[in-house]
């Protein structure tokens, strides 16, 4: 599994709070979601980003509220992964739940710019910023983590024959 994308750059304590407002979480639908995604820290966010895209973070993203609909909101908005130092617990578990690949490393969340394209290979946590030529060693999923983000989450990955 792999991913490449134009990052999006945030900074520390990004919380669920700002990636997908409380107002909008009555939204049954994650495209519905995924319009409003970021909006609160970056009005443009929705309308600028592409499937594929990567949200580069640094310290402790994802904190503030246990609600699902944060990483379902940024996988509805065609970000392939979010790459950041540390993660909030909660959003690390719910992201791999529904099927978003999140990966830490420090030294990427650092020195990846916005606008910077970006590669990831999720077997191996090599993170390559095309742009500036350097690489980054993330932390590898696990097997059984890649099966549940390549069955689009655990319940598909429950509800398959490859587990």
């Amino acid at each position: 599994m792999e991913a490449l994308g134009k990052v999006f750059k945030y900074g520390d304590n990004v919380d669920t709070d700002v990636i997908i407002p409380a107002r909008y979480l009555n939204a049954p639908d994650p495209s519905e979601l995924a319009k409003h995604c970021m909006e609160d820290i970056d009005a443009s966010f929705a309308t600028n980003v592409n499937k594929g895209d990567i949200i580069v973070a640094t310290k402790n993203f994802g904190c503030g509220s246990s609600r699902e609909h944060a990483p379902i909101s940024i996988k509805a908005s065609g970000v392939s992964c979010v790459i950041a130092e540390t993660f909030a617990r909660i959003f690390y578990r719910n992201a791999i739940n529904i099927g978003l690949p999140i990966i830490e490393c420090k030294e990427a969340s650092e020195k990846i710019n916005a606008g910077d394209e970006v590669h990831i290979d999720f077997d191996t946590g090599i993170i390559t910023d095309k742009t500036t030529g350097e690489t980054f060693q993330g932390q590898a999923f696990p097997e059984f983590m890649q099966k549940i983000i390549r069955a689009e989450g655990l319940i598909n990955y429950i509800n398959s024959k490859e587990n």
